[in-house]
This record gives structure tokens, sequence and C-alpha cells, in this order.
């Protein structure tokens, strides 16, 4: 009873001290730091690299950074920003991964749900069912036909465990209801690679490496992921998959940002406040569409709304994952 104002009084310290830390922030000595779990030069790096030039001019040109640290399928990033200060400094850009890692990996060094902080969802990437040049089928019919002609002799590539194309290719199976040999490759490049040389059979991937391949007519296009047909030119006439049947497929690609679990309120009010200023830049919206992605500006670029969605992506996939019956520890 000696001091019984003194919780308050902590409290009361405490509030004013984060206020002049918001107030300060970003400090021009201090370089915010975006980083990304993935290597340079794939389209979750490219949207990570507009967002922050986008970000910069928002927050008055303060200098944003992009850190490249890639490994065990995104995993080693995002450790790395859960793990950081909660300054505002050091944030997290990655994609539909921080709802799949999840259920991929059984000891996952993070918990998704309680060890960041979400500050908002940027865009989303449509994907796109393509197959080697040479498969007999010339549309989603022909192509089930084929599917179901040929169970157990069939393969689909992706770019590697946990990587957008992998998560398509499940559900695309998971959907028919038909198992076929999944080829990883470390990394879209190599496997498209091969899928043009006809070494595969199959892939699912991002719109943004797919479109080059088909206005150069070295793969085939069956249907899009999305639930309405999409506008770039090489895909205008491309059915959905919920058009030719297979109903409930939907799939894109999201790209949110995230901070350290502890990042005081008022700092992370600046982040949203400066993402929302970001996806309204005009020259941000058009590299976006210039790759076939959707910026984002509905109830998901707030904080709450961007985690629920997050949470629902994690229930949705981990069915889906589990039965695929890909984990690593």
């Amino acid at each position: 009873m000696r001091f019984p104002f003194l919780p308050v009084s902590l409290a009361c310290a405490w509030l004013l001290s984060a206020n002049a830390f918001a107030q300060d922030y970003p400090a021009a000595n201090k370089t915010i730091t975006f980083v990304l779990p993935y290597a340079a030069g794939g389209p979750t790096d490219k949207a990570a690299r507009d967002l922050a030039q986008s970000m910069s001019k928002a927050m008055g040109g303060h200098s944003i950074v992009i850190d490249n640290s890639a490994g065990a399928s995104g995993s080693i990033g995002a450790n790395k920003v859960a793990k950081a200060s909660a300054d505002g400094y050091t944030l997290l850009f990655t994609h539909i991964a921080q709802a799949t890692l999840p259920s991929f990996f059984r000891n996952l060094p993070y918990n998704v749900e309680k060890d960041f902080e979400y500050i908002g969802l940027v865009s989303e990437n449509p994907m796109n069912l393509i197959s080697r040049p040479n498969l007999p089928a010339n549309n989603m019919t022909e192509l089930v036909t084929w599917i179901n002609a040929n169970k157990g002799k069939i393969n689909i590539a992706n770019a590697g465990p946990g990587s957008a194309s992998h998560l398509c290719g499940m559900l695309f199976q998971s959907t028919l209801k038909v198992d076929m040999t999944s080829v990883p490759y470390k990394g879209t490049a190599p496997a498209m690679t091969d899928l043009i040389g006809g070494q595969v059979d199959l892939m699912c991937d991002q719109t943004t490496t797919t479109i080059p391949q088909i206005e150069g007519k070295k793969v085939k296009s069956f249907a899009v992921t999305t639930p309405t047909r999409l506008t770039a030119a090489a895909l205008k006439d491309m059915p959905t998959m919920q058009e030719v049947g297979l109903k409930d497929f939907s799939v894109t690609i999201w790209q949110g940002l995230y901070a350290p679990k502890g990042t005081p309120a008022p700092v992370l009010k600046k982040l949203n406040d400066a993402l929302k200023v970001a996806v309204k830049d005009p020259d941000f919206i058009r590299k976006q569409e210039g790759g076939g992605a959707t910026v984002i500006t509905d109830a998901r670029n707030d904080p709450a709304g961007h985690k629920n969605f997050v949470l629902s992506e994690v229930a949705k996939w981990a069915p889906v994952i589990k039965a695929g019956g890909v984990y690593a520890d």
C-alpha cells in the first residue's frame, strides 16, 4: 500500500514515451527495412520494391530498403522479423505463405497469430493453369478428359514446397480428386523451362509469370483461378475454374505487410496510413496491374481486416495441405 498509484504512473510514463517515440518516427537517421523472405527477381520481390517506393513517397521520402532473407520456404525471413526489435524499422513483406507455412511446418519457429502486428494487405495476383505446348488438349474440357484417361501418369511442376504454384497445384488435384506426381523445382524459372521443354505436363502459377509465355505461344493456357475473368489481353478469353465446373476453386496470391509484436500503436498507425496512401498511388497501381495483379483497397487494408483474412486463409489451406501429405520439420 506504500505506492498505490505506481502502476498508473508507470502506465502513463509508458504512454508518454510511446507517443514521443511515434512523433519522432521514422527518425531521419534510421532506415526502414522490408524483409522479403524470398530471393530477388520474383513477383513478390517486385511488389515489395514497388510498395517501398510508394510508401517512401507517402512518408516524405524516408528511405525504405529491401532485405532478401530467403530460405526454408520463407520461414527464415519471417522468423527474422518476428524476433526483431518492435520499433517499426524492421517489417515483413510476404505473401500467402503467412497463412500456409503453419500447416507445412511441424515446428515453425514463430506463431503467425501471436508474433506479428498486422499492418495491411497490399495486392493479390491471380493464377493460371498452363501446360507443356504439345499436350493433347486445347481447352479445359479436353484437359479434364485427358487427365482422367491418364491417371497415375501425370506430373505437375511447382517452384518448391509451399510456393504459390505448389498450393495451386494441390488445390487443383484435390478439387479433381486426382493424384498427380508433384515435381518441385528451386524456383519458377527452372520449372517453366522444363514445362516449355515438355519434361513436365502442367503447372499453375501467377499470371505475372505465365502471361509472357502465353504471349510467346510457348505454353498452353486453360483457365484462371479468379471468380471472374481477367482483363489482361493474353487471358481475356480464358474461362475461370468455376466456369468450367470446378466449383469453389478460387486462388489468389496476396501480399501483406507485418511488424513484430509489440510495435507501438502510434507507429503502426503511421505505417498503415502510409500504406493506404501508397496503394492509391497511380504509379504503384500501374505497375501492379501491368503484371495482372489487383491492388487491395478494401477492409483488408486495415490491421483488423488483414488479420481476420489471414486467419481465414490459415483455416482454408490447412486441410488442403494435410491432404497433400507434405510437411517439413
